[in-house]
């Protein structure tokens, strides 16, 4: 897989910009707030369709203008493929796959694969729950597109079933519901089970296939000193991959809780709740880990999801790093430059070239980038 061009219109700071991609590795050199990570943002869209940055399109659209445009073309398979992600700051976006308009944005998913470790994941074991389940989501949909319409599914009902829980006449005054109400929630409770145990059982698979992978890059990254547990902890217990049975322990654990759930209004139960584990030596991570041991922990996830993208897919995903190597020290920078050599195509911002060997500098294109404007050394 490799990226070849990149051609952005009214995104972010630019206006109309073509990059030409001829190395495996493109260092993007600049001051702070001058459009590098912009451009990582664009293809972090177009791999994901989310941006970790915007939550809104007229965000990522240039200020004044009614849409915006990021445009690809990518090798995948000795094959070259044209994608257009189009941006409205009023309106639903639209992708096109080789000129030809998507009816289902799920469609275009997996096309691009990339893996995107910024500043801001080092906050990734500190975080509320909710990050790291976003992580593995983002993750899940590259290895399997339609993730992101089950999710999108589960979401759909857990919303509607949070409305009914609102209502005001829901619960009586016993604090239960009525049988008309009843019914009606039961038919959530159903659905909500049922596509619920999709998104567990792809959660507990993936983390199984992530975690030792993790463990071994954490190894070699501490020098055999430490060792790295990942745990999924689904609110939903399972003990087994059957989706019968996650679907029962998810609907009795509903039972449980249905005095709590119509007092507090909010559905109590399903994976929207579940929560992903670290710890170091049987230690949590996110409580009791130093500054140094959460960066080698994040570093060794990120290494590890690059190289479990690559075995399901069958071929190396991009690597954009933004702004990361200064928040690592020379052994974490090292380790992290050894695995990239030219096995993948990375994008990689920076204030300064001097993190990189003179070897590194020789073997990568180099653009400087200055007010939304790319210019090619």
């Amino acid at each position: 897989m490799y990226l070849k061009s990149l051609h952005l219109k009214q995104f972010r700071n630019y206006q109309n910009q073509q990059v030409k991609f001829s190395a495996p590795k493109t260092i993007l050199v600049g001051d702070n707030a001058q459009g590098k990570s912009n451009l990582l943002e664009a293809v972090e869209l177009l791999a994901t369709l989310r941006s970790h940055r915007a939550l809104r399109d007229r965000d990522l659209v240039l200020e004044g203008e009614p849409l915006g445009q990021v445009q690809a073309v990518l090798e995948r398979n000795s094959v070259p493929v044209d994608l257009t992600l189009t941006l409205r700051s009023s309106g639903r976006r639209t992708v096109s796959l080789n000129g030809e308009t998507l009816r289902r944005q799920l469609d275009f998913l997996g096309v691009l694969n990339a893996v995107q470790f910024s500043s801001l994941d080092l906050e990734l074991v500190r975080g509320s729950p909710g990050e790291r389940r976003s992580w593995l989501d983002l993750l899940l949909t590259q290895l399997e597109p339609v993730y992101a319409y089950i999710l999108q599914q589960y979401n759909t009902v857990l919303r509607q079933r949070n409305a009914l829980l609102k209502q005001g006449d829901l619960a009586t005054t016993s604090g239960l519901t009525t049988g008309r109400d009843f019914s009606q929630l039961a038919v959530w409770d159903a659905q909500l089970a049922a596509i619920g145990a999709r998104v567990i059982r792809r959660r507990a698979r993936v983390i199984e296939r992530l975690a030792p992978l993790a463990q071994s890059w954490h190894q070699a990254i501490s020098n055999q000193a430490e060792r790295l547990e990942i745990r999924y902890a689904p609110n939903v217990a399972i003990e087994s991959d059957d989706p019968g049975l996650i679907q029962e322990a998810f609907l009795e654990k509903i039972q449980r809780r249905a005095v709590a759930e119509q007092q507090q209004k909010t559905t109590l139960v399903g994976p929207h709740r579940d929560e992903i584990e670290f710890l170091i030596d049987q230690t949590p991570a996110r409580q009791y880990g130093s500054q140094g041991q959460q960066r080698t922990l994040v570093l060794a996830l990120k290494l590890a999801e690059l190289k479990l993208i690559e075995a399901v897919i069958g071929e190396p995903p991009l690597l954009l790093l933004d702004d990361v190597l200064a928040e690592l020290d020379l052994t974490r920078q090292n380790k992290l430059l050894e695995t990239i050599q030219d096995h993948f195509q990375t994008l990689i911002t920076t204030t300064h070239l001097g993190s990189f060997d003179a070897e590194w500098l020789k073997s990568s294109q180099i653009l400087t980038v200055q007010s939304g404007r790319v210019q090619f050394d």
